[in-house]
């Protein structure tokens, strides 16, 4: 069996504040006829311009190889270009390519990619969402505690047990940053406020991004550990797998990383430093599904546990399902809400969500199709990024 073709579908969102602007799907076809779904989460880059960097993937090393060998093609496009060095944005192409291939292995073999891995473990999938602002709030749900008190409460209503949410305020291109004490008790009291309206019927997960320097995340959790909070994700930047497990030795609070994090190599360090006891990564950037099963593999060996990250499309959604069905040290699954809305659109068939949990599908591959009219109606052609920090320092 051979690739002949890739076809790139940049789409759109009709609902940005909900898993970001835009998406890039990618399918591959072989001479057999069978066509294999991925996603790309190149944030770096608005999906336009990550487009060219995937058609110049595809031609030059994707097209005319042999679909199930996937360890050979990961390494021969990871060493493309004398790299073989974590680069976000082409282990983003790497992840949606693979995603593909995998599609096509499992709906070659009329299996899902979760019993090629090993097997099925979980028969349902314990899943989280943000809490999200509705189009008729009158203010702001990141920023009045008392809104994002009562939407818990609704989310909980609904199913949800386990609830994310930012209360520390927008991140900068300026940081790590001490927090003053305004940023402090605006975040004690959200997160308080919360915990009240939900009680023990649901985690609290803690979203930052990075914002802070070590000692300013050490004063921030002690003040957080009296609400037990399932996690505290991310609390300083990527870059420095020993700032942060100054902070994860410094409190009860198990931290949370991953989503800015790319390969075995970069979760290794993440391990060795005990710097974190929940990895968050993104099939669609970590290096896909494969590479998702090896990194979970080594937190095995540590006792860590894997909580897959979705800001973005459903079809990385799909991986990250069939990556969480398949392993043991499996935690909890990020979705956007409860699937709906134009993830769902967006697929032929939506993803089966039920009382805060996910349903693994049975199909054979990752168990979706993309819907391609919608996706060729809502092409995304704007230079926007996914996401954007302030521009200015904060807390100053």
């Amino acid at each position: 069996m051979k690739i002949t073709d890739a076809r790139l579908f940049p789409v759109r969102s009709r609902t940005p504040a909900r898993g970001g602007p835009g998406f890039l799907f990618v399918k591959l076809t072989t001479d057999s006829g069978i066509e294999g779904i991925g996603e790309i989460f190149c944030t770096s880059f608005s999906p336009i311009v990550a487009l060219a960097m995937v058609e110049d993937v595809c031609e030059r090393m994707v097209i005319g190889a042999d679909p199930f060998k996937i360890e050979k093609l990961w390494r021969i496009i990871y060493s493309s270009g004398y790299t073989q060095h974590p680069d976000l944005s082409l282990l983003a192409v790497i992840s949606g390519i693979e995603m593909a291939c995998w599609d096509i292995v499992g709906k070659e073999l009329g299996k899902p990619v979760y019993e090629l891995l090993g097997g099925q473990v979980h028969e349902k999938l314990r899943s989280y969402t943000y809490i999200y602002s509705e189009d008729d709030d009158a203010t702001d749900v990141y920023t009045d505690p008392d809104l994002a008190a009562e939407r818990a409460a609704e989310y909980v209503g609904r199913g949800f047990t386990a609830l994310k949410f930012d209360p520390a305020g927008p991140y900068s291109a300026f940081d790590p940053r001490q927090l003053s004490l305004e940023s402090l008790d605006r975040t004690e009291r959200y997160v308080r406020q919360v915990r009240e309206a939900v009680g023990s019927r649901a985690d609290l997960l803690i979203g930052t991004h990075g914002q802070m320097t070590p000692a300013s995340a050490i004063r921030l959790a002690k003040r957080l550990e009296k609400y037990d909070p399932l996690w505290l994700e991310e609390p300083t930047p990527p870059e420095n797998a020993k700032a942060m497990a100054q902070v994860a030795h410094a409190t009860s609070i198990p931290v949370a990383t991953g989503e800015r994090l790319s390969t075995k190599y970069d979760f290794a360090r993440v391990l060795e430093e005990q710097a974190a006891s929940i990895l968050q990564m993104n099939l669609g950037r970590c290096g896909g599904i494969l590479e998702a099963k090896k990194i979970a593999g080594m937190a095995e060996t540590f006792y860590a546990q894997i909580a897959p990250h979705l800001y973005c499309g459903p079809v990385v959604g799909a991986a990250n399902i069939q990556i969480s069905t398949c392993s043991p040290n499996f935690l909890i699954l990020e979705g956007i809400i409860d699937w709906g809305g134009f993830h769902a659109d967006i697929l032929v068939k939506p993803i089966e969500w039920q009382d805060g949990y996910v349903i693994p599908s049975k199909e054979p591959g990752l168990g979706v199709e993309l819907n391609e009219s919608l996706a060729e109606a809502c092409r995304h052609e704007e230079r926007i990024l996914h996401q954007n920090p302030v521009e200015e320092p904060l807390d100053q």
